[in-house]
């Protein structure tokens, strides 16, 4: 169709300038070359060669004279053929360079494209594992390829996209991976590229269907091998980071908890020293005992705050959520820290037609247990405690308020992390910093948080929302 084309235009130009348009040579010359030209830069250099003779001795025969012969009369003409046909010749081999430059140019682009994309997905991602699962498809969708297959020989693993119809074994995969360089299969349309670290091997990557070059292919396998160490780099800092985190922590609770339990111990083993030693009388010993009592609850909570905190950061707690009514879990912690809040008159305000939440209640009873114990026990003696709650659409809002001493605004972020005190409670007030923790990891395992609103010398107000119990 082409070879048909090209005759065709040629054709269509001499029979123009013969029947009608009566031009000179010249201006013929310029038209065929044109023409010729065209066809370098459109379908290549074979086409325009060819059609280049064709049209010297369309040109001889039609418009230099004597017309009608392939003979030339004027020795000038004959130089006018051969520059014709130089030229024709000369700039069909320079456009057809131009345009194979362009081609080449746009191969490029598009093998860049391809890096670029594949390079935006894996550095969407640090976790190794993901990173691992996400290569294959990441490298079809940048590159068009039918199929991927990536081995990682750290582990022996294998991860697929597409559709293979043969499985390699583990030893082909892990010969293959040893390869010095990039191998392809013209009858499987495969390409086995290695990927190492240094000179180190860490698997293979295979695509079948792929066009890219040897070079791209090359680059797209470094660039893989770059991602994985980047990832595992990450990994390992992240593993590090957060040991010396545990290990920070563990040393804060344990110099929190040591602080704490010195006081109940040495209550306790006053008293009891103090029962042992001598004979009192009743009431005193019913005092001494009733201290024991006491100090012996105080540990308690403190041992069972340490477990829950370790609990709740491990994610070893199995919550069972359930419909409730939020009103019914206020009345059971006022009822439970009735004690605590002995001489803090409460207020409770609720919205009517509360709808039901879901929620734990063991838990809810615990994080509203340690609001209220806290508003109790940062407030003065006589100060009244308001406990709220709203509908705020696909979240119930609870709110416990005091009238205390109020909380710096820079420290109102600081305050749910863990073992963290507030400087002016921490010289006056016993507390090891867990309480608002537990509560922020509370309200945050139920898909709801926990705020702060306060100002110094006012109060505070704690807010945690859940979230609202929708029927299947």
């Amino acid at each position: 169709m082409r070879w048909l084309g090209a005759a065709a235009g040629l054709a269509a130009i001499v029979t123009f300038y013969r029947a009608v348009v009566n031009a000179n040579p010249t201006t013929v010359a310029l038209t065929l070359l044109l023409f010729i030209l065209f066809l370098a830069a459109r379908w290549g250099l074979r086409y325009a060669i060819i059609t280049s003779f064709a049209a010297g001795a369309c040109y001889n025969f039609f418009f230099l004279p004597p017309i009608g012969h392939f003979t030339i009369s004027d020795p000038q003409n004959v130089l006018a053929l051969i520059v014709f046909l130089v030229t024709s010749v000369g700039a069909s081999r320079m456009s057809n360079r131009i345009r194979q430059e362009s081609m080449d140019a746009r191969a490029r682009q598009a093998e860049l494209e391809v890096l670029y994309r594949l390079g935006r997905a894996l550095l969407q991602t640090d976790e190794l594992a993901h990173l691992t699962n996400s290569i294959p498809a990441s490298v079809a969708i940048a590159s068009g390829a039918k199929a991927v297959l990536f081995y990682l020989l750290d582990g022996d693993r294998v991860y697929l996209a597409g559709d293979w119809p043969v499985q390699l074994s583990s030893a082909e995969l892990k010969e293959l991976s040893h390869n010095p360089g990039i191998v392809s299969s013209a009858s499987a349309q495969e390409t086995m590229v290695p990927l190492r670290t240094g000179v180190r091997p860490r698997g293979v990557l295979i695509i079948r269907g792929t066009t890219l070059s040897h070079q791209s292919l090359d680059a797209l396998g470094g660039l893989i091998s770059i991602s994985l160490d980047r990832a595992s780099a990450v990994d390992e800092v992240t593993r590090a980071e957060a040991a010396k985190e545990s290990e920070r922590l563990r040393g804060l609770m344990l110099d929190s908890i040591a602080h704490e339990l010195r006081t109940p111990l040495t209550s306790i083993k006053a008293s009891v020293t103090t029962l042992l030693s001598s004979d009192l009388r009743p009431e005193v010993a019913h005092d001494l005992l009733t201290v024991i009592d006491e100090e012996s609850d105080r540990l308690n909570r403190l041992v069972a705050q340490a477990v829950e905190m370790a609990q709740l950061d491990t994610q070893e707690v199995r919550m069972s959520f359930s419909p409730q009514q939020l009103s019914g879990l206020i009345d059971v912690a006022l009822e439970t820290y009735k004690t605590t809040l002995a001489g803090h008159p409460v207020t409770l305000s609720l919205s009517p037609n509360l709808p039901q939440v879901d929620a734990d209640p063991v838990w809810i009873q615990k994080l509203l247990g340690n609001l209220l114990e806290n508003a109790a026990k940062y407030s003065p003696a006589g100060a009244p405690i308001f406990v709220s709650a709203d509908d705020r659409g696909t979240l119930i809002a609870c709110s416990v308020a005091d009238r205390g001493a109020g909380i710096d605004p820079m420290e109102q972020s600081l305050i749910f992390d863990k073992f963290y005190r507030a400087r002016n409670r921490a010289l006056h007030t016993p507390g090891t910093g867990m309480g608002l923790a537990i509560c922020r990891a509370i309200a945050e395992a139920h898909g709801g948080a926990i705020s702060v609103t306060s100002q110094p010398g006012n109060g505070s107000v704690f807010t945690f929302t859940l979230p609202r119990h929708t029927a299947p």
